[in-house]
């Protein structure tokens, strides 16, 4: 295969001096999300904001060099506002010192998760389904949503659960405050909208930013005009110093300090152990998903990261600050914007620490429900429909875990719904593997797994009995036996029931694994029957039976039959090679349906059209897209390069990104392709040669594919959707005149 891959960055101080430009830029961006999700995040967690500034610098400064992770962002998180705020009012005894109690407990807590990663226990968090984690993270959202969303509107509600907080919103629509709900929407269409606007420079700027760019300006002009009211239907609304964020004019002003006085309190050891059970799954859970983004397929080290994230709450919390994670939205932006290194982190908090020094007296400006509507929006993601709608594409079951992990939690609290969801989960494999319960819990405990070496570079796996979130660390022991360039075959033939987050995880093991060179197959699973086409579905043994095809897939099962082009509705769903282009280095694939393949008889080409499901993002921060893409397989070796629409406004931005190696190669001959396409790549001089004038000029006539090489083949596609039916043959012509004339230049 003659695929170039990326060479790996250097990490410490090597990694310092080669790639600073490049974690330096992305750190700038990332600094400007998390300069408002950090005020958001502190303000919502019911703690002074400066306290989320606190943890984010700290979350820079600090625990980058304890860290086991490679391009994480560490600070606040709002999966955590939910157990600050739960934890500050079951401490809180009347004599107003409820936040220092519960800073002591987030230090207690942090010395606590440094301990369980001194002890390697990182494992142990494998050890809860992936579906109740979901859930977890959904009911937070709906927690934060149902609290924000009063601030937003410049409402209140004295209701004592969140679905009571949430029947007030109705209840108090009389009581909205116009002025501050105008401002509250005019920021969620910004956010909402951000991802849809394709211009790199408005991409390059967070939306959270250009939340600020509209709000403080917002908050100026109102209270520069006298007398500082509108009036509206007949009412007056100002928006007074309450409404507006409060940081000290000195920073120093804003260290609080812990009080252990409660120590001895089973209330404290409660919100103590809520602490560290909730940043601990968050923590494991976040860099397993940094992980998948990672263009350089990097793996955090679980253990690191609980020691690092540890310690860095315990700093944290003895200064005011809150507790301490790994953060997917920022991780993203900072792989988005073509991190390297660790360094990027400790970059990031540098620029917050700046900016909070210079630009103080902007930031008191800043309205709350600036920061209270991007908070709704984080609230509204993490639960969002789609949240819901995956788990249902899982599985009925998956659905009934992740509802059922929500509803107990909003009904008690995060600790009882993530037991229950585990308990819940449990009873349903048990109905499912249709096995006495004494043999149930000895095959997930004594499962008979076993590791064979068939020849000197190939291994079987072979899973038995109860496949399931419990085994999960037993069948990762072994898996980790198996040398790194072997051949793995993982038989699942004899395992009784195969659940969602064994799955996963095999998956996992496969993107960390696989190379050129060596393949894993996971076979074994056609005598198992699954709810859904889902290819991570839960699965039991029993045979499946057969899936009636949608009218779109008819469609394409006639065009297939008609062309003699071969056609599977699942198809093969290995992706691994799809890796090895750009495009998905950093965008988990989660699935492959509707593959036709078929060969160019005129060039004896071959090229395969599937529909491809992908994340941008992950976990709170994701955005799920669909779109239909062609590879074709190539006879000779051609330069990498990328070749996307352009806007003219991009071209203002191309200076900023060639300091971090991302040039535009532009042609002076041919004006209007420069114009209408964005080409990258490494090898300029290569490319320049590859680009001939026959093939500028035809694609200067064309539509507008992404076309992408990766030395081997090439990726098409046009749009972030399904292709119809009739747009494939569009697709399949373009291609082919694409390879007649770049079959004349190689």
């Amino acid at each position: 295969m003659s695929i170039i891959k990326h060479q790996v960055p250097e990490s410490g101080w090597k990694g310092f001096r080669r790639h600073w430009r490049n974690d330096f830029i992305a750190a700038f961006s990332v600094s400007l999300v998390a300069l408002p999700l950090s005020l958001g995040i502190a303000v919502a967690s019911g703690v002074p904001p400066m306290a989320g500034i606190i943890s984010a610098v700290v979350g820079g400064l600090v625990v980058t060099f304890f860290r086991g992770g490679h391009v994480a962002i560490n600070g606040p998180g709002a999966g955590l506002i939910a157990v600050i705020i739960a934890a500050t009012m079951s401490l809180d005894d009347g004599s107003g010192r409820a936040i220092h109690y519960m800073l002591a407990a987030v230090v207690t807590a942090g010395f606590i998760q440094l301990l369980l990663g001194f002890f390697r226990l990182g494992k142990l968090a494998n050890a809860f389904p992936s579906t109740v984690i979901h859930g977890m993270l959904a009911a937070i959202g709906i927690i934060i949503f149902s609290k924000q969303i009063h601030v937003a509107l410049g409402t209140t509600s004295d209701a004592s659960t969140s679905i009571g907080v949430l029947k007030d919103v109705l209840i108090e629509i009389p009581n909205i405050n116009p002025v501050i709900a105008l401002l509250s929407i005019a920021s969620l269409f910004l956010l909402i909208f951000h991802g849809r606007i394709n211009y790199r420079l408005f991409q390059f700027l967070p939306a959270p930013i250009w939340v600020l760019f509209i709000a403080i300006p917002f908050a100026y002009a109102f209270n520069f005009l006298e007398p500082h009211q509108f009036g509206f239907l007949g009412n007056s609304y100002e928006l007074g110093p309450d409404l507006l964020v409060k940081i000290p004019n000195n920073p120093l002003d804003a260290l609080l300090f812990p009080d252990f006085s409660k120590i001895n309190t089973e209330t404290f050891w409660l919100a103590v152990f809520s602490i560290t059970l909730i940043a601990s799954l968050e923590t494991l859970a976040i860099a397993k998903a940094i992980d998948k983004l990672d263009p350089y397929k990097r793996a955090s080290d679980a253990n690191k990261d609980l020691i690092g994230n540890g310690l860095g709450s315990m700093i944290s919390g003895l200064l005011g600050g809150l507790p301490i994670i790994p953060l997917i939205a920022r991780s993203s932006v900072n792989i988005q914007n073509n991190a390297k290194t660790s360094w990027s982190n400790f970059y990031s908090a540098i620029f917050i620490l700046l900016f909070v020094l210079i630009l103080g007296p902007l930031i008191q400006k800043v309205p709350l429900a600036a920061l209270a509507a991007i908070l709704v929006y984080t609230g509204y993601k993490l639960a969002a429909p789609r949240v819901f709608r995956q788990a249902y594409e899982q599985g009925l079951e998956q659905l009934l875990f992740l509802s059922a992990t929500v509803i107990i939690t909003l009904f008690t609290d995060l600790v009882w719904g993530i037991f229950g969801g585990i308990a819940l989960t449990l009873f349903v494999h048990l109905l499912l593997s249709r096995l006495p319960i004494d043999t149930f819990f000895r095959f997930i405990f004594r499962p008979g797994n076993q590791l064979i070496k068939e020849s000197a570079q190939t291994y079987r796996l072979e899973i038995q009995g109860i496949a399931n979130f419990l085994s999960i660390i037993k069948i990762n022991a072994l898996l980790a036996k198996i040398p790194e360039d072997s051949n793995c075959i993982i038989d699942l033939s004899k395992a009784h029931l195969v659940d969602l987050t064994i799955q996963e995880n095999l998956e996992d093991f496969k993107r960390r694994r696989t190379k050129p060179d060596s393949t894993i197959d996971i076979i074994g699973l056609d005598q198992h029957m699954a709810s859904t086409k889902h290819p991570l579905a839960l699965k039991s043994l029993i045979q499946s039976t057969p899936v009636r095809l949608t009218p779109r897939e008819q469609r394409f099962q006639s065009l297939a039959k008609t062309n003699g082009w071969d056609y599977q509705v699942e198809g093969n769903q290995e992706t691994s090679y799809l890796q090895y282009f750009q495009f998905f280095e950093t965008r988990p694939i989660e699935r492959k349906s509707n593959v036709i393949s078929g060969t160019y008889t005129d060039q004896n080409i071959p090229w395969v059209i599937s529909d491809i499901t992908f994340d941008e993002g992950a976990l709170m921060a994701t955005e799920v897209y669909k779109t239909t893409v062609q590879i074709i397989h190539l006879p000779a070796v051609i330069p990498l390069f990328i070749l996307e629409k352009e806007h003219f406004l991009d071209k203002l931005f191309d200076r900023v990104m060639e300091m971090s190696g991302q040039r535009d190669i532009d042609f002076q001959l041919f004006t209007k392709f420069s114009k209408k396409f964005l080409l990258k790549g490494e090898n300029e001089a290569a490319i320049r040669s590859f680009f001939t004038p026959a093939l500028i000029e035809f694609l200067e006539q064309e539509d507008i594919y992404h076309i992408e090489s990766n030395g081997d083949a090439l990726l098409l596609f046009k749009y972030l959707r399904p292709a119809k039916a009739e747009e494939l043959q569009k697709m399949l012509d373009f291609a082919q005149k694409l390879l007649g004339i770049i079959q004349s230049t190689i």
